[in-house]
């Protein structure tokens, strides 16, 4: 049954809309040795200026680098963007250099020192050195991941604000509520994306400061509390002046070093910083759970794109939790998706709550015939849930040698590498005197080869 905004869209045939979003990709990959250990090479010059170049740029470290996609007018668009400036960035590697392909860092070097740390702006160094005291090392912030950042279709907030003006007297009310919404949902449901996609289940040699990990592989290191990017705290997803004060509150409480290091799960954008929220209101969310997919090149594919878009079409669509309800059912899903992340890859204790969901987004998919694309990434998701030794994690457990992923990373990673270098129109270097607009790079990145 849906929700009132649910049957409005539905009703007015704009329930395509709802998954027809705006897209933007950032992937995170760290630079490493054909031996498995991090890079030494310096930032590719030919790429331009690290810290200033908006399509790749420098991470935590400077031999992680992080690729960004221009917003894109369809998440097809935003996958050709990925594929293009990925195998840009592979190109202007130092020869014997390529792009890790696990989010788990490759061999770190015994003494982890801040000369890993990336050269940035003087305020953003002081403010990662910082993080690492505050932490007692780096190695929560070493592991890589995807992150997807989403616009709803201005045709639905358009919609719904003009035949629901007494709810909404403008269009960033809308706007507003269902980004709210649409965070409430994916983190209600973070531990489903954490079983279906987790791929972080060993750390390499000297990964550990203070730690010496877990005694078996397990899903994901990068979603647990303990190891990775679990909650210190809780953000409350509530309402944006909610959403703003709790993380300030963990800055003064010194669980966070400042506040825009404090997203969560999810990250609601709007103007340059988190304060702006109150005036700018919600733009767009951005997902920030995913693992790297080591079987993708650009570590991420397709079907997971679609996956994340029926869930966030379902959120829109559906009722939404009540609002007393809100911060218990989250609270309660942290705990469940550190439970799910900490498993073993071949075990999944949540399989009977996992089948009902599926269930439920597979009627959703059939009510509103999505399409036989969103059946079958149902279909590969089902199979999943019924064999856990078929998810990315359990696969990976099946390469790992003496403890380790090197092999298979190396492996991967080169062949990777080989496929980019073998183009028929090589990368040959940014202009490092203009970095390029958002069209300019798409004219020069496919030259006419692909319409948007």
């Amino acid at each position: 049954m849906f929700s009132k905004i649910g049957n409005l869209l539905f009703e007015k045939e704009a329930v395509a809309r709802t998954s027809d979003f705006r897209m933007g990709l950032e992937i995170e990959m760290d630079r490493a040795d054909e031996t498995g250990h991090l890079s030494k090479e310096p930032y590719p010059d030919t790429i331009g200026d690290a810290h200033s170049n908006p399509w790749i740029t420098e991470d935590f470290l400077i031999a992680m680098s992080e690729v960004v996609t221009p917003p894109a007018d369809s998440p097809l668009d935003a996958m050709h963007y990925l594929y293009r400036i990925n195998n840009a960035l592979r190109n202007a590697l130092a020869p014997g250099e390529i792009l890790w392909p696990l989010s788990m860092p490759p061999i770190m070097p015994k003494n982890k020192t801040n000369d890993l740390i990336t050269d940035a702006t003087p305020e953003k160094r002081e403010f990662l050195v910082n993080w690492v005291k505050l932490h007692h090392g780096m190695e929560k912030a070493l592991p890589c991941g995807a992150h997807i950042n989403l616009s709803i279709h201005n045709h639905v907030i358009k919609l719904i604000q003009s035949e629901m003006s007494d709810q909404f007297k403008t269009e960033q009310d809308v706007k507003d509520y269902l980004y709210m919404r649409l965070g409430q949902g994916f983190v209600r449901y973070r531990w489903i994306i954490t079983y279906l996609f987790g791929a972080s289940p060993i750390a390499e040699a000297n990964y550990y400061d203070h730690d010496k990990g877990p005694d078996q592989p397990i899903r994901s290191l990068r979603q647990t509390n303990r190891y990775g990017y679990g909650a210190k705290f809780l953000v409350d997803y509530t309402s944006i002046d909610k959403y703003i004060a709790s993380i300030h509150d963990a800055v003064k409480k010194k669980l966070l070093v400042r506040a825009s290091e404090g997203q969560g799960p999810i990250r609601f954008r709007g103007g340059k910083d988190l304060d702006d929220l109150r005036n700018t209101g919600i733009q767009y969310l951005e997902l920030r759970m995913l693992d790297l997919d080591p079987t993708s090149e650009i570590g991420i594919k397709t079907n997971t794109i679609r996956f994340i878009r029926v869930m966030a079409s379902y959120f829109i669509m559906n009722p939404p939790l009540k609002q007393s309800t809100v911060n218990e059912a989250l609270t309660e899903a942290n705990r469940v998706n550190d439970e799910v992340a900490s498993e073993h890859p071949n075990h999944f204790n949540h399989q009977v709550q996992a089948r009902s969901f599926l269930r439920r987004l597979q009627l959703f998919v059939d009510q509103i015939q999505a399409g036989p694309e969103y059946d079958e990434v149902l279909q590969e998701m089902e199979m999943r849930v019924e064999h856990p030794e078929l998810t990315p994690s359990a696969q990976l457990v099946k390469q790992i040698k003496n403890g380790s992923l090197v092999d298979y990373a190396v492996k991967t990673g080169m062949k990777y590498q080989q496929s980019a270098l073998v183009a028929l129109r090589p990368f040959d270097g940014f202009d490092t005197t203009k970095q390029p607009t958002s069209e300019e790079l798409k004219k020069y990145l496919f030259r006419n080869s692909f319409k948007s």
